[in-house]
């Protein structure tokens, strides 16, 4: 509907109350709705609106709101890697794999199943050859040599090497793992959290987006709001410039002006919203509002200047790229970007932000898309990450963050057991590894299993919305209860918490 347009106006004003409170196009974040199911514990902020129409004083619709229960965690980082790493070469060691290096695939693990390029009849099984295993922690748990940093951190990581799915193409497989269906026009996680709690901090964002590298084929759908309103949509923050495009003001434009003219736009926006009803006004009073607070909060954020040289050192934030460039490299600055990224995650849990989602990837699929070349994109790869990320875990814990933040280390599937082009593996969804720390997650733990060739989850299979479901409830919120009237979900969608892996 088109909220300027007269007769469409008339239309809305004649709904009836059910009609309008059902509606997924105008009760989706209304205010009346959101009360009512705020009311009942069932669902999310109640929506700021104006309260008369000369723009009177209004709740943010990103201001904090009670769980549904008590949550162990306060926020999330999730930490995605697009393009899919192989859980063979960094999280799942299988020795008959090695054993059966080089013969043909069994012909009964191929029945039914659909590979992206593979072809089955001439695949060969694929040991990592190159790769040697060392254990870590006092928990013993088995790592890829190419993660050593992330090791130190395994007494509190809970590794789960049983996720499934079936999406095998990267798009789908990103929305799938983002949205909980591979769809357009969901509300991924971040927007969820966000809807049902709001956020702590008020001068940012409750819900930030960090990328290194050139993206993924899933751009921008990987963070957006859906049928919610957009205010819960992910904001992208860029690594040079401005954090955020178009956010400082115009040369000549004092502050005092800039406040009339928000106090006038608010104005118009309020009195628009008191006749449509439309949702996404409320969504564009908000943005104006918190865009200009954010004049001064982002650049404050971005500032590391406070940051000791130890805990720069950690993150490896001055690393420079090897020269070579080629596919995985992400850029001439994706080393010291992912680095930065992650520091500012932590940042940004300080300050609240609920939900902050950190993207490595590049080109159109993603830089771990290692169809061939799987060693050399694996080695040059690790090394942007695991240093960051396991900096990201051990500053988070010496300042007690760690508790009340689930991170977590996800991607689209996996990489087939099976050998693809020179030394490359296809994707696979049929049994990959995640890994996830704090927040109320047991570390040190390996949960589920593959067979014993790493094809199909058969210990604890998860499928994938088992995480979104985990995620939810250690924030303190009923998944069961996290949709809305006009958009119903099928019961795949909704997932299970793992219990076996909560504290």
């Amino acid at each position: 509907m088109n909220p300027w347009n007269s007769a469409a106006a008339e239309q809305q004003l004649q709904r009836t109350r059910r009609d309008f409170l059902l509606s997924s196009a105008s009760g989706v974040g209304a205010a009346g709705l959101g009360a009512l199911l705020s009311g009942d514990g069932l669902l999310g902020p109640q929506m700021a609106v104006a309260d008369d129409a000369m723009g009177g004083a209004a709740a943010s619709p990103l201001a904090p709101q009670s769980s549904h229960f008590p949550g162990k965690a306060k926020a999330c980082i999730f930490i995605f890697m697009a393009g899919a790493p192989s859980q063979l070469d960094l999280f799942d060691p299988k020795p008959k794999l090695m054993e059966l290096h080089g013969q043909k695939m069994p012909e009964s693990l191929l029945k039914g199943v659909r590979f992206a390029f593979l072809k089955p009849d001439t695949a060969t099984l694929m040991a990592p050859t190159e790769r040697k295993w060392q254990r870590h922690g006092e928990c013993g748990m088995e790592l890829s040599d190419l993660l050593p940093h992330i090791g130190q951190c395994a007494d509190d990581i809970c590794l789960i090497r049983s996720l499934h799915s079936e999406q095998f193409n990267h798009h789908p497989g990103q929305l799938l793992m983002q949205c909980g269906r591979a769809q357009f026009g969901l509300p991924v996680m971040g927007s969820w959290l966000t809807y049902g709690l709001g956020s702590e901090s008020q001068n940012l964002p409750g819900y930030v987006v960090l990328t290194a590298g050139r993206g993924s084929s899933g751009g921008a759908t990987l963070w957006q709001s859906g049928f919610l309103p957009s205010t819960y949509s992910g904001v992208l923050f860029r690594s040079q410039g401005e954090p955020v495009l178009n956010l400082a003001n115009p040369d000549g434009l004092p502050p005092s002006l800039q406040r009339k003219g928000l106090d006038v736009l608010r104005e118009v926006n309020s009195r628009k919203f008191a006749t449509m009803h439309d949702p996404e006004i409320s969504s564009r009073i908000a943005s104006y509002e918190l865009a200009f607070r954010m004049q001064a909060a982002a650049p404050e954020l971005i500032d590391l200047s406070g940051e000791t040289p130890q805990t720069l050192e950690m993150y490896g934030v001055d690393r420079k790229d090897p020269s070579g460039g080629g596919r995985g490299s992400g850029g001439s600055s994706t080393y010291s970007t992912f680095a930065r990224n992650c520091l500012l995650a932590r940042r940004m849990v300080e300050r609240g932000v609920r939900f902050i989602q950190i993207m490595h990837g590049n080109g159109a699929a993603g830089a771990w898309d290692a169809h061939s070349g799987l060693k050399a994109n694996h080695e040059k790869l690790s090394k942007q990450v695991d240093r960051p990320i396991a900096g990201l875990l051990k500053d988070l814990k010496r300042r007690g963050l760690l508790e009340e933040t689930i991170v977590v280390f996800a991607t689209e599937f996996g990489r087939t057991p099976g050998s693809q082009g020179s030394n490359g593996r296809d994707h696979h969804p049929y049994g990959f590894s995640i890994w996830m720390a704090g927040g109320g997650i047991k570390g040190g733990m390996i949960h589920g299993a593959t067979d014993e060739i790493g094809f199909h989850a058969e210990e604890h299979p998860h499928y994938v919305t088992d995480v979104h479901a985990t995620i939810l409830h250690q924030l303190g919120l009923d998944h069961r209860t996290m949709q809305v009237p006009g958009h119903k979900r099928l019961e795949m969608d909704f997932g299970e918490p793992i219990h076996e892996i909560l504290a």
